[in-house]
């Protein structure tokens, strides 16, 4: 059975394939340096698909799609969500969702992390794990209530997503350790979508969103 892991909460879109026994390929395409438009519509199935002709698979082989629920960005979501259930339809597979800020924190194993998305309007999406467990659950902030949540890793820990990039001046004279600006531990890895699949810490295929969107506070629905 092959495990299709896919990401697009953040502005890239992450795609991977994987089997139980350990075996994974992934692939992912960053939004364009300049601030373009990511492109999760466009090639999220492209990916999917060059990775199981690569893999000598075929969509058939695919006995379940794992599809990362955010938090992050509302169209990104959507259209991730959509694609997974579509796949998963097609081909009468499981669907599972997978928190994106677990898959984020899954790569560095035992050491504590804090992953961290930018929220944007000045807000962060932050949650803390030691290995799998969960010390903060999803939740977002502001800069100034950063810090007191990023400490809940403890000294040893270390802050990874573009949230940190984003607060790194804020983290650092905390004290919070974040990676080096061009590590991977910045992007979420369909891959860590895959194993955390695999060892079923997963959740429902509906979107986290932790907040309102832009249109619903227009509107007069609240900030949050």
């Amino acid at each position: 059975m092959i495990i299709l892991g896919l990401d697009t909460a953040t502005p890239s879109t992450a795609v991977a394939i994987a089997r139980p026994d350990g075996w994974v390929r992934e692939a992912r395409e960053d939004r364009p340096e300049g601030g373009g438009r990511p492109a999760h519509a466009a090639r999220v199935l492209a990916l999917a698909a060059e990775l199981l002709e690569t893999a000598g698979a075929g969509w058939e082989q695919v006995g379940r799609v794992a599809v990362g629920v955010g938090p992050g960005g509302y169209t990104g979501l959507r259209i991730g969500l959509a694609t997974a259930r579509g796949i998963a339809l097609a081909g009468a597979a499981d669907l599972t969702g997978v928190s994106t800020l677990r898959a984020l924190a899954e790569p560095l194993g035992d050491r504590p992390a804090v992953a961290l998305l930018d929220a944007r309007r000045g807000e962060a999406f932050v949650a803390v794990y030691a290995g799998e467990r969960e010390i903060l659950a999803p939740c977002v902030c502001r800069p100034h209530e950063l810090v007191e949540l990023a400490r809940r890793g403890g000294p040893d820990a270390l802050a990874v997503g573009d949230g940190a990039l984003r607060f790194r001046e804020i983290l650092e004279r905390a004290a919070i350790d974040v990676a080096p600006a061009h590590s991977e531990a910045h992007h979420v890895s369909a891959g860590a979508i895959c194993r955390l699949a695999i060892r079923r810490m997963t959740t429902a295929a509906a979107p986290e969103y932790l907040r309102l969107a832009d249109a619903e506070i227009a509107r007069g629905g609240g900030t949050r």
